[in-house]
């Protein structure tokens, strides 16, 4: 089967198209034909050697398809079976990957296969932030940075349909139409904006209870200012490197805040999780709700081009990679 893999971290140019041998799926495995490839930030972070892993390597941990196979003491899957993943072993950017069976979620009828592959991982990320790392509230005002990302376009509007008004950064002008699109009453420019003073104003000076992070290195600092006394910094992102080491004192002088860098996996532990997680995830899409926007789609042997778009800082919405 054709599969990207690398051999040594680097930038974009480091994954390879390969011919790899894929064995058949071991016990509590799935075999899944992938159908559509989810890109994320944190492929590359893997890719760059800033999250280190065991080289020569595949890429990847999100796609939806087709049950191809199923290994020993699998239960409760069928071959045929419309099933997505996002919490895999590395190796998703394939035509086909060998994912444990807890990893695997069915997908109902109304989710397509490129919805759920641009979705679950960005979704269900966007669902612990909301509803379980700090559960936000009607009438609450959050400030969501990348609002015109993977993450931020879910986030942003699911933040609406609970009630929230959401201030939302984009890192350019020609994102401001769609950061509104998805929920922002307000849309402040990285760049450009003094969106720390904008934040003040527009709570009466107060600052917003949460701040979700998704850039790190150029926004944490400010963003630790836009923060209401005893308000939580939630950092679950490195798009523009990662935040330097600092004194904790810094959270007592600015307000006794709250500071957490949580991860996807750390809130799909168990097998009861992932499906809670991706159940809420499926409804608010369902409903109505939140709308998932395919932006990009590449092949997937082109997917160093895909990285490259993603460190443009140009694309919006999901990208995605098909077999």
């Amino acid at each position: 089967m054709k599969a990207i893999r690398f051999a040594k971290t680097g930038g974009p140019e480091v994954l390879v198209p390969e011919d790899v041998a894929l064995p058949p799926p071991g016990p509590g495995e799935v075999q899944v034909k992938n159908t559509v490839i989810g890109v994320n930030f944190i492929d590359t972070y893997q890719r760059s050697g800033l999250y280190p892993v065991t080289l020569p390597s595949g890429l990847g941990s999100e796609g939806a398809g087709l049950v191809a196979a199923l290994g020993d003491g699998v239960t409760g899957f069928r071959t045929g079976d419309r099933v997505g993943y996002c919490t895999a072993p590395l190796g998703a950017y394939a035509e086909m990957h060998n994912v444990p069976a807890d990893k695997l979620v069915k997908l109902p009828d109304g989710i397509a296969d490129d919805v759920a592959a641009a979705a679950l991982l960005k979704g269900m990320t966007a669902q612990y932030l909301l509803r379980r790392t700090y559960k936000v509230e009607q009438g609450q005002t959050v400030l969501i940075h990348s609002a015109a990302g993977g993450v931020g376009t879910i986030a942003c509007q699911w933040a609406k349909h609970l009630g929230a008004t959401v201030i939302g950064t984009v890192g350019a002008e020609d994102k401001i139409a769609l950061a509104r699109q998805c929920g922002c009453a307000h849309v402040l420019l990285l760049d450009k904006d003094d969106w720390v003073k904008r934040v003040r104003e527009l709570t009466g000076g107060k600052g917003v209870p949460v701040v979700y992070d998704s850039v790190g290195k150029d926004t944490f600092e400010r963003s630790l200012d836009c923060l209401a006394m005893r308000g939580m910094m939630v950092s679950f992102g490195n798009s523009s490197g990662a935040v330097a080491p600092f004194a904790p004192g810094i959270l007592a002088q600015k307000g006794s805040l709250y500071l957490t860098r949580p991860t996807l996996f750390h809130y799909t532990a168990t097998r009861a999780e992932l499906q809670q997680a991706a159940d809420d995830l499926f409804e608010v899409i369902l409903s109505g709700a939140v709308k998932v926007s395919v932006n990009q789609r590449f092949a997937l042997a082109d997917a160093r081009r895909a990285h490259e778009a993603l460190h443009s800082r140009k694309t919006t919405g999901a990208t995605v990679l098909t077999p």
